[in-house]
């Protein structure tokens, strides 16, 4: 894994829990930074990585793109339009 998918991997795992505590967290986290930070993770991202990662990470599949870069991808359901 690339230094900048480490960081993906991180920025995801922040989001991922941040939106897990907005039913228990009052004030609820601002989630605007993390999506920000995971933009531009994204646009750093280089033509090594994966087609596949790449492909969740444009369509805004960012819980897709964790499981993927955790190498838990017998997790990862199809879309119902078939393309993630």
């Amino acid at each position: 894994m690339q230094a900048s998918e480490h960081h993906l991997l991180a920025a995801l795992r922040d989001l991922d829990s941040a939106v897990k505590s907005l039913r228990t967290t009052n004030p609820m986290p601002n989630l605007l930074p993390l999506f920000s930070r995971i933009d531009e993770l994204a646009a750093g991202l280089s033509g090594q990585s994966d087609p596949q990662l790449l492909h969740f990470i444009h369509r805004k599949s960012y819980e897709k793109a964790l499981l993927w870069l955790e190498e838990k991808t017998a997790s990862i359901t199809p879309s119902r339009c078939g393309e993630d």
